[in-house]
């Protein structure tokens, strides 16, 4: 009787998660389609980012040579590593979701 009782309940779970497969793909689609579509402006801000962030880099990096600060190369390799990294990831990102 219990081995009855398991046999039915396995088959129950069995034809419940075939059934939510279809209605799961779809939703999975339809996501991956709104997810595409926002990649692109959401890649372009990110880039308009960078610059200005790069442009404040510059002006800071501009402002410690000027005054002779001793440091002013590791502040620009960290501002500079810095946007690198920022569109390196924005790349990879886009690559990901478009690729």
């Amino acid at each position: 009787m219990k081995r009855k009782i398991y046999t039915i309940t396995l088959f129950a779970f069995w034809c419940m998660s075939a059934l939510a497969q279809g209605n799961g793909v779809a939703a999975i689609e339809k996501a991956n389609a709104e997810i595409k579509s926002y990649i692109e402006p959401i890649t372009t801000l990110f880039y308009a980012i960078c610059a200005v962030v790069g442009f404040i880099g510059a002006v800071k990096v501009y402002g410690k040579w000027s005054s002779g600060s001793s440091d002013t190369t590791r502040t620009a390799a960290s501002w500079f590593g810095s946007c690198v990294f920022a569109i390196v990831a924005v790349t990879a990102i886009r690559a990901f979701f478009l690729g």
